[in-house]
């Protein structure tokens, strides 16, 4: 089987070619940030589900399709031409459009009259946020080392879990401050529920965030395929198809494993607080408070393990590390998570909750890692656009739905979240587990490939 000869490319050293790791690290914490501010426009719904209940008439599964098929529809499908163009154009003219986008669109939800108003500015956020995974896992991808890719991409990861804590924290303290106001009358927009404030309080920071991108510069594009005579050169369409089915196995196999593994952080993100709502009868602050807490510390520092885990593997020379931290991880993830929604006791149940964000953080910068090991530079924004596409359309879509959906046709009954949430969680765990260990073999494979046209 040929493959197409590549090189990486070089260029004198200089602050605008090779600005160096300290700078690197840099760019990825400037990433985190877009990443974090992502997640909190993304989450913040998971703690309104009962005022948007209340005011527009909906059911459990109906919430669910909000949080995830509403913002999954265009994330999914928009990803694969912004992948198109990350691979051909500036990356941060594309975050920060990005940016600036879904922060509106996020503050638009505070104006929905109605339930498919809502969704449709949901589905705004995902088109605007569609711009992000690819930019930056290509952008990252260039400014690193592939033994040190793993830690970057997990720091940059990280962004899920900070986003998500902050929403939880300063969610949690502004929708127990605003549900209970009466409405609120507003310059230009008129009379609104107060909790609806609660978006345009979250959505207006974007535009700061699109300032804070433009410090970011466009490193060398690196590992670019080439021709016979040396030459790099933009791939069609149908190159693109040839390169990614000759890694068909391992790229498959990926994006069902990791979609599998978001479908148990997106459940837990999307209902968690409802069900300490419901079932524990605390008050918004008090559970935004203590999950935002749990994810910030527990998620930050499975993120960090995993990240570390898998750079210490590969320069051990384990080339599917990667994957063996997503085996690790969605095993024990499964456990934790399963008895922890067992416990009547919401002191036993928090303490079995903490290693199961851990174990559920720990994949996945490795995971967004794996993909950009065993592609060209000309694939990193369409493949990565095809993991995020599988993460929208599977886990984002899947995780939210299926507990509510378990709810209203299988319990019947709103207090039945927390066993909705653990079978959720175990079953896609187990499906996240055996994609992972299916396809150790062709990844190293693929990793090979990588590794001799790297050394062209």
């Amino acid at each position: 089987m040929s493959i197409p000869v590549a090189e990486t490319d070089r260029a004198p050293a200089g602050p605008a070619t090779e600005p160096g790791l300290k700078y690197a690290w840099y760019v990825v914490f400037v990433l985190m940030i877009c990443f974090t501010l992502s997640f909190i426009d993304r989450q913040i719904l998971g703690l309104l589900v009962d005022p948007i209940k209340r005011d527009l008439g909906v059911s459990d599964t109906r919430i669910g399709v909000l949080q995830g098929l509403a913002f999954a529809l265009f994330y999914t499908f928009m990803g694969l031409p912004v992948g198109w163009l990350v691979d051909r154009y500036s990356r941060r003219a594309i975050i920060v459009a990005g940016v600036v986008f879904w922060s509106m669109m996020t503050a638009l939800c505070a104006v929905a009259g109605n339930y498919w108003s809502l969704f449709a500015a949901r589905t705004g956020v995902g088109v605007g946020e569609a711009t992000l995974g690819p930019s930056a896992m290509s952008l990252t991808t260039d400014y690193f080392p592939k033994e040190k890719l793993g830690g970057a991409l997990s720091l940059y990861g990280m962004g899920i879990f900070v986003g998500s804590g902050v929403a939880m924290i300063v969610g949690g303290a502004v929708t127990q401050a605003v549900v209970g106001m009466p409405a609120v009358t507003l310059p230009v927009i008129g009379e609104i529920a107060s909790w609806r404030l609660t978006f345009l309080i979250v959505g207006l920071p974007g535009a700061l965030v699109g300032l804070l991108v433009y410090t970011v510069r466009e490193p060398l594009r690196r590992n670019l395929l080439r021709t016979s005579e040396g030459e790099s050169t933009r791939l069609s369409l149908g190159e693109v198809r040839r390169e990614l089915w000759l890694r068909r196995k391992s790229v498959a196999g990926l994006c069902v494993a990791l979609s599998a593994q978001a479908a148990c952080n997106y459940a837990i993100f999307a209902w968690a607080p409802t069900y300490f709502l419901r079932v524990h009868k605390w008050e918004r602050a008090t559970i935004g408070l203590t999950l935002g807490v749990m994810i910030l510390t527990a998620g930050i520092v499975g993120m960090y393990a995993g990240g570390k885990l898998c750079d210490h593997w590969i320069r051990r020379g384990i080339h599917e590390a990667p994957l063996k931290v997503g085996v690790v991880a969605t095993v024990w993830a499964a456990v934790f998570f399963g008895l922890a929604m067992s416990m009547p006791d919401p002191t036993w149940l928090l303490v079995l909750m903490v290693p199961a964000q851990f174990f559920l953080a720990l994949p996945v910068g490795s995971s967004y890692a794996a993909m950009q090991l065993i592609v060209p530079n000309q694939l990193r924004g369409q493949s990565a656009a095809l993991l995020f596409f599988s993460i929208s359309l599977g886990g984002q879509t899947v995780g939210p739905f299926l507990p509510g959906f378990l709810n209203d046709r299988v319990f019947h009954d709103g207090n039945m979240i927390g066993w909705s949430l653990a079978i959720t969680v175990v079953l896609a765990s187990a499906v996240s587990a055996a994609f992972f260990r299916a396809i150790y073999q062709p990844y190293r494979t693929h990793y090979e490939w990588m590794r001799k046209l790297e050394a062209k």
